[in-house]
């Protein structure tokens, strides 16, 4: 396969179901004809991808083609049978793959460690792993397509492409490598570019270590239609290539970057229950706005669904032990302690999560304790109440304000987006 790119839409197009059909069995006659067909969508924590929908095109286009449907878990708990049911329908459970991050892994080569050591401006100095799981890396499948949205992102600048197999199929110290490197870096440097030191390791695993692989990248990027308030596939990228990512990236820019003019001395974020179960993920709220928080300014999080930490056990075992302490304890105890130091992901969100103290944070959570939010260095806030006071079922996107008279500035969905104020967005 050459390294063709076929793109559709633009910041004003609502591309429909017909036409990403019909844009699906174009790539797929593209980069084919294919036998065998695995295919990597993420999983429900990115319901809004669209990527499930399109796995369910693919099903309906090529039937028993479709061997296997991984979904790029990383560190995430499994895909329930209804959340399954929801994101991919018609496509059968029996096709469906879990993928173990800590076991079920090839790594097909290292990055040298004088490129992350150049990448991370001196701070790192060692190799990074590429990793991948085995049914991708040893499947036997005659295409394995990619499919997610690119979209702002705290750890890779912009979400996907070669991050949808390294990081969402792959293990533990390729995952624990990448996060980390991108909290040294800087959250705030990162989010929304394109290039960025993350996004340059994993590029130079995939030239080197994908290149015989069927992958063929299928990105999806959606926003918010003006009339309706809906989401929309505002654009359809594929390709074998880096082009096809670098296309997507500049589109998502366009159409889920919002710049505020004044920074807002109260964020409100509410986090779609169905969605977001954990800090792990519900910290979106905060990666996500707090480039246009001002200083000293405050942070509420609605988090009805939200009733542990980690995804999994042991991480969340790790972020109650440590909480979120901000960049300078974290490193400390990383340095101090072996079960955070043997788990640099874990201590990348830690950082991520904390606001160095800048403005704060309260979460208002469904099924966690006072003393549980408390302890990991979160102020609390009683969900029934805030909501109440914040008049929260008529809260709309943006700029809202309440009987008080106080001014608050609304985000309904955090993972589709990146709010900044100018002062700290730099080109």
């Amino acid at each position: 396969m050459g390294d063709t790119t076929l793109a559709w839409g633009g910041p004003g197009a609502v591309l429909t179901d017909e036409q990403i059909g019909d844009a699906l069995a174009e790539i797929l006659t593209t980069f084919g004809p294919a036998g065998k067909i695995l295919a990597v969508p993420p999983d429900f924590s990115r319901f809004h991808s669209y990527a499930g929908q399109i796995t369910a095109m693919l099903y309906r286009q090529v039937g028993p083609r479709l061997t296997d449907v991984l979904p790029a878990l990383g560190t995430h708990r499994p895909v329930s049978d209804r959340e399954r049911e929801i994101m991919f329908p018609g496509v059968p459970a029996s096709l469906f793959r879990v993928h173990d991050w800590r076991n079920d892994l090839v790594t097909l080569g290292e990055v040298p460690a004088e490129f992350i050591h150049n990448q991370s401006e001196g701070k790192l100095n060692w190799p990074w792993k590429a990793q991948v799981n085995s049914l991708v890396a040893r499947g036997g499948h005659d295409m394995i397509l990619s499919i997610g949205q690119v979209v702002p992102h705290e750890v890779i600048g912009m979400a996907n492409h070669a991050k949808n197999l390294f990081v969402g199929t792959g293990g533990r110290d390729g995952i624990n490598g990448s996060h980390f490197l991108g909290a040294v870096y800087g959250m705030e440097r990162i989010m929304g570019r394109a290039d960025t030191p993350v996004r340059r390791v994993l590029n130079y695993a995939a030239e080197h270590y994908l290149r015989d692989l069927p992958v063929v990248y299928v990105l999806t990027v959606v926003g918010r239609d003006d009339q309706t308030g809906e989401l929309v596939v505002r654009g359809l990228f594929a390709g074998t290539g880096l082009d096809c990512f670098y296309q997507a990236a500049e589109l998502a820019l366009e159409v889920n970057f919002t710049m505020v003019e004044e920074a807002p001395e109260h964020v409100v974020v509410h986090l779609d229950p169905e969605e977001f179960h954990s800090t792990w993920l519900g910290n979106k709220s905060i990666y996500r706005t707090r480039m246009m928080i001002a200083d000293g300014g405050a942070l509420t999080v609605l988090a009805p669904g939200v009733g542990s930490f980690g995804e999994d056990p042991g991480i969340d075992a790790l972020i109650r032990k440590y909480g979120y302490r901000g960049t300078e304890a974290t490193l400390q105890a990383v340095a101090e302690r072996p079960d955070l130091g043997d788990d640099l992901s874990a201590a990348a969100h830690l950082i991520h999560g904390s606001s160095e103290g800048r403005f704060s944070i309260t979460y208002c959570p469904g099924h966690l304790t006072r003393e549980e939010v408390e302890n990991v260095g979160f102020g609390y806030g009683n969900l029934s109440d805030t909501m109440i006071r914040l008049h929260a079922d008529t809260l709309t996107d943006g700029w809202n304000t309440l009987p008080s008279g106080e001014r608050i500035y609304y985000v309904s969905q955090p993972a589709l987006g990146l709010w900044a104020h100018r002062d700290r967005f730099k080109e």
